[in-house]
């Protein structure tokens, strides 16, 4: 029932996960340029950080290297008291008060 998964199918996959990710940080930065509002600005590098952590995650899978994971833990920290900093900017006009 169970059978081998072929290295070059898993590879590839990976390849093209990575381009897709890459591919939507672009866009989401399109979005963190033209706004409209700051609230679109901070959703979408809440976004371009979560794709960030997704890269990182799909290259550990890739060079079959655990130290990316941590990266991508830091990374995922980082972006979520970044995201909690900035959001509370945004609606109170200070971080800390």
């Amino acid at each position: 029932m169970s059978e081998a998964t072929d290295p070059a199918v898993l590879e590839t996959t990976i390849r093209a996960a990575i381009v897709v990710v890459s591919a939507l940080c672009v866009f989401c930065s399109y979005r963190v340029i033209r706004g409209p509002t700051d609230p679109d600005r901070v959703v979408a590098l809440d976004a371009i950080a979560t794709n960030v952590v997704a890269i990182a995650v799909l290259f550990a899978i890739q060079t079959d290297r655990g130290l990316f994971l941590t990266v991508s833990l830091v990374l995922a920290i980082i972006a979520f008291i970044a995201t909690v900093a900035v959001a509370k900017f945004v609606t109170e006009g200070e971080v800390i008060q």
